[in-house]
């Protein structure tokens, strides 16, 4: 019989192009072989080359080949078939098919191959049929089929060939292949899955994860329920993927699984058989890559608890992120981002941690949890600190659960308390049966209502008890009768009115009430006495600035800052010399040194604000005095102005524009002492004051500072001067590791090109913008920080917008 067919294919391919008898000798004759499955690897490398100029016939043509071509490719091997097409429709290295009615019946042949005989192609490979070159080009053709037809056929391909209607049909024929593969383990026959892992592989490596695997996992997590033999082939089409796949595979199973126990029956075993798997999983998804969602940090590390071998693998990335996590240089450098990853790893690890494992590593967990708790509370970012406060409480409460443990103070939002949630291990997924918690419903519904006719008859006897005490006590004062306190008021101490007074009360008083009056009545008498506060403004100034709390009055410290701030705007030279000078003196706390920025920059929003403050100022009276108006003249300006409107013609009317409050800016000629002495002495460290060094948290505010008053001395005297000596302080820090200090300098670069005039950029900075510029390029690609690059970016393109203006302004 194989010498019959091998005769009609020689027959066949004698001529320039085969004849319907030839292909019909070609049929009769594997017919009568018992179809294409009994053919030897002579025949089938002959019935394939016939194929391939059946395909190209047709395919250059512009009418469809006549004969029964079409049965031929029915009813030839799927693998030969699908290759045979392939290379007619989408070759690259061919021309281009010709449009026309054999292009449409080749694409017709196609898609019914797809649609009806792709899990035959996959099951002939999975049993090893075929040449080893004949696979690989298989493999190649399965995955990137819709590539090749859209680049040969640039787009004229039915729309099943699109990768989002295709890579779903291969899902569904991989499947149908795996019940193929259980079938013939279940007969005995042996049966491998290796090419339909390199087809799962190089889906996933291309890319294609969400499209295949939205099909193939629900799939199989429904099949490995209670199937130990599906349990297998399903560990073993994970475990064949090539290695330079595992990590797009693993990766797509970890993010469609719902739940670590649907993904332990899918992956089993292989972070444990398969070092790539376990790096992977181990290191690349937690300790260099961040950007993976909550739910696939449970999935993942819910995985690694749910066996005993995996269990080992757990307690050392719990070790690892510990480590970590307690690094003073990556608190420092990385980006806040991973840190909460981190963050969210280390909860969720501890709360599959048993007593017995947190035991063993409680010494470990202790040195972590004290080493980490410190770097964070150091750093400037409000968002690592809470996050060091909240690890470092959740680890306290496991290590310690019979003993005190550790409690900070935060704001408890939403992001709080859903990392405090991590802490709690999700419900065991063993489900109890439904009558036994019927039953304990109801047990649990009778036994209140017992206890609260025991309270209710208790509190019954309670109060019989009560009134017959309260009775008999009564009788005794009844004789007694009370004062009438309805008309009493309560006394008010009055409030200094004299600024020196209020000097005395603050230094020497010890009446209470006094004090706190003063302290109440403080600012409004300084705007108030302007004059009088002159005299003493430095004096009082130096009050302020070591007072300190006697009694529990609300909002003292905004009282305290609002009296200062006065004290500034009215004397602004020297009060703003003594504070600057204090800024950098020994023997004030943090806190002091950060009010004093605080002042600073308060008072210059407010020297700078053209607005009339209250009753602090008023208009100044012109200099000839009018004469009474009448009674009839009163509304003399509206009178006018309705007049002048009845006689106007107006096409169109915008909106009414409100007339902005005007006057002078008076941090102009007081800008350069709020701004030039802050600047003086940052890098010498005093024995209890080291801003380059661990006091790097109040550089990062003295840099805000520094840009806020840059940016309020705009179109000042100083601006430029004030702009020279920001850049060479900037250009001194701009490689510091703290990233709320960077944050700060780049603010200050925005604050300068904002303020300082183009022209004078251009003049005077010309090198310095150049080298500003390389610089900001950098941070944009390699700072870790994602504000320190939007920032830097953000300068950029002010950079740009500069240079656009002077070339506007520039003469041609």
């Amino acid at each position: 019989m194989a010498t019959a067919v091998e005769s009609a294919l020689r027959e066949a391919l004698a001529g320039p192009a085969p004849g319907a008898a030839a292909l019909g000798a070609v049929r009769d004759a594997l017919a009568a072989a018992g179809g294409a499955a009994a053919l030897g690897p002579r025949e089938r490398e002959r019935l394939g080359a016939l194929l391939r100029s059946l395909a190209a016939a047709a395919a250059a043509g512009p009418e469809e080949p006549a004969g029964p071509w079409r049965s031929c490719f029915g009813e030839a091997p799927p693998g030969l078939a699908l290759s045979a097409l392939l290379g007619a429709l989408g070759e690259p290295r061919g021309a281009a098919p010709r449009p026309g009615a054999g292009l449409r019946a080749l694409l017709e042949e196609l898609e019914r191959l797809v649609r009806g005989r792709l899990p035959a192609v996959l099951c002939e490979l999975c049993q090893q049929r075929g040449a080893a070159e004949l696979r690989t080009d298989l493999l190649g053709a399965v995955v990137a089929l819709p590539e090749r037809l859209s680049n040969g056929l640039q787009g004229r391909h039915p729309a099943i060939f699109f990768p989002q209607n295709y890579f779903p049909l291969l899902a569904a024929a991989i499947v149908e292949a795996l019940h193929e593969v259980a079938a013939s383990l279940r007969g005995g026959s042996d049966c491998s899955v290796s090419f339909l892992s390199h087809v799962l592989g190089k889906v996933c490596v291309r890319g294609r994860q969400k499209e295949i695997l939205s099909v193939l996992v629900p799939r199989l997590a429904d099949l490995t329920k209670s199937d130990c033999i599906w349990q297998r082939i399903c560990w073993r089409l994970v475990e064949c993927v090539p290695d330079r796949c595992m990590e797009a595979v693993v990766l797509g199973f970890v993010q469609r699984a719902p739940g670590a126990d649907v993904l332990s029956r899918l992956l089993g075993n292989l972070v444990v058989k398969n070092k790539h798997a376990q790096f992977v999983v181990t290191q690349k998804f937690l300790l260099l890559q961040y950007g993976y969602t909550t739910a696939v940090l449970q999935n993942l590390l819910g995985y690694l608890s749910l066996d005993s071998l995996r269990r080992a693998l757990l307690i050392k990335v719990l070790q690892e992120l510990l480590e970590m996590w307690s690094s003073s240089s990556a608190v420092k450098h990385s980006p806040p981002e991973q840190q909460e990853y981190i963050s969210k790893a280390i909860l969720i690890c501890l709360s599959h941690l048993k007593d017995s494992e947190i035991e063993s590593c409680r010494q470990e967990l202790l040195t972590s949890m004290m080493e980490g708790v410190k770097y964070h509370l150091d750093s400037s970012l409000p968002q690592i600190r809470r996050l060091g406060m909240i690890v470092a409480e959740s680890i306290s409460s496991k290590i310690n659960t019979d003993g005190p443990v550790l409690k900070f103070q935060y704001e408890e939002d939403d992001e709080a308390r859903e990392l405090k949630s991590l802490l709690v291990q999700a419900p065991s997924f063993c489900v109890p049966s439904v009558p036994d918690d019927s039953r304990k419903e109801k047990a649990d519904a009778a036994l209140p209502s017992a206890s609260e006719s025991n309270g209710k008859s208790h509190t019954a006897a309670a109060h019989v008890v009560s009134d017959e005490e309260s009775d008999t006590e009564l009788d005794s004062d009844d004789d007694l009768t009370p004062y009438d306190m309805s008309e009493d008021k309560e006394l008010k101490t009055k409030a200094p009115v004299y600024i020196r007074d209020c000097i005395e009360v603050l230094t020497g008083s010890e009446d209470v009430d006094k004090w706190e009056a003063t302290v109440k009545a403080l600012e409004s008498l300084v705007r108030k006495n302007p004059a009088a506060t002159r005299e003493v403004s430095v004096e009082l100034a130096k009050i302020l600035l070591h007072l300190e709390e006697k009694t529990c009055i609300e909002g003292f410290a905004e009282l305290r800052q609002r009296a200062q701030v006065a004290v500034l705007t009215v004397d602004p030279i020297p009060v703003a010399q003594y504070l600057t000078s204090q800024f950098y003196s020994l023997n004030y706390s943090l806190r002091q040194r950060m009010d004093i920025l605080d002042v600073l920059v308060l008072a210059a929003r407010e020297l700078s604000c053209p607005k009339v403050h209250g009753k602090t100022k008023h208009v100044e009276k012109p200099c000839v005095q009018l004469l009474p108006a009448s009674d009839s003249s009163k509304d003399w300006r509206r009178i006018v102005d309705e007049r002048i409107k009845s006689k106007t013609r107006r096409f169109a009317k915008g909106p009414s524009q409100v007339q902005v409050a005007s006057g002078p800016n008076e941090f102009s000629s007081v800008a350069g002492h709020f701004f030039f002495p802050l600047l003086q002495n940052f890098d010498r460290p005093l024995s209890t004051f080291d801003l380059l060094g661990e006091d790097h948290f109040v550089l990062g505010r003295l840099v805000h500072t520094l840009a806020v008053l840059m940016y309020l001395a705009v179109n000042t005297m100083a601006v430029t001067a004030m702009g020279k000596a920001l850049m060479e302080f900037v250009w001194a820090l701009r490689f510091h590791t703290d990233s709320y200090v960077r944050q700060g300098l780049l603010s200050c670069i925005s604050s300068m090109l904002l303020s300082v005039p183009a022209e004078h950029l251009l003049t005077n900075m010309t090198e310095e913008l150049l080298e500003t510029q390389s610089w900001l390029g950098d941070v944009v690609e390699k700072d870790p920080d994602g504000d320190c690059r939007r920032l830097a970016l953000q300068n950029l393109l002010l950079m740009e917008n500069l240079k656009k203006k002077l070339n506007k302004t520039v003469p041609s």
